[in-house]
């Protein structure tokens, strides 16, 4: 069923509104949603197209279906804070949220010229990259690609397959502390293999979080991307 004046399915226009009304707050975790039959009277569509629109909600994880019950809300967006200093463990026990990092690969090669500036190093020069999944309650919220200088730190290579966090194998290089010096945020789509480890669909919305962190000397020890599920995570900026 689709809309005259539109190129937008309808169901997946329902979709979004619920979802605006989720991300909102209009809806708390556990709280039923209205019945198919007052969103199809809401929207003006009949019950089928109100059913495809919750599956994708129980497909993206926010919505749960209850035979005979209806359906609840099952998750909100978990708010991250972007400042001076971003540590998503922290970030996360905040929001009320249980985190999680798997390390999905950490190898050695040389810096692209974008890395290099951003890393203020020489073009070629050896880097670590450590690609990972980010969790929230078990839930994927976000892929991370980090790069390191490893001639700046020793040993972060190693460090890196020993400890999921961060915060911590840049302390046993010798970073005792770090901040973001730089913070760049991009809309795109994700791609299938994104979508894949995010438990999204391809071509649906991420947000991309680019970053460099400095030691307390202003040297750039963690070149940074991260894409987060668009209607997972709600990126806050503190000033």
């Amino acid at each position: 069923m689709r809309n005259t004046r539109s190129s937008t399915p309808v169901w997946q226009a329902i979709a979004a509104a619920l979802r605006a009304d989720i991300s909102e707050r209009r809806y708390q975790p556990g709280d039923k949603l209205p019945t198919e039959a007052q969103l199809a009277a809401r929207f003006g569509v009949n019950r089928h197209t109100v059913r495809h629109a919750l599956s994708r909600l129980v497909d993206e994880g926010l919505v749960r279906t209850r035979r005979g019950a209806g359906a609840f809300v099952a998750s909100t967006p978990t708010d991250y804070p972007i400042g001076e200093r971003v540590r998503f463990h922290e970030n996360l026990l905040v929001a009320g949220r249980r985190p999680d990092k798997r390390v999905l690969d950490v190898g050695c090669r040389a810096a692209t010229s974008g890395e290099a500036r951003a890393l203020e190093i020489n073009e070629g020069a050896p880097v670590c990259a450590c690609h990972g999944l980010s969790l929230a309650d078990t839930a994927p919220i976000a892929l991370f690609e980090s790069m390191f200088p490893l001639e700046r730190l020793a040993g972060i290579d190693r460090h890196l397959t020993e400890t999921s966090s961060v915060t911590e194998a840049l302390a046993r290089a010798g970073v005792g502390d770090y901040t973001r010096a730089s913070t760049r945020l991009t809309a795109v789509l994700a791609d299938v293999t994104q979508a894949l480890h995010l438990h999204l669909r391809e071509g649906d919305p991420l947000l991309r979080l680019t970053g460099v962190n400095v030691n307390a000397a202003g040297q750039p020890v963690e070149y940074g991307r991260t894409w987060f599920a668009g209607d997972r995570v709600t990126l806050t900026l503190e000033l």
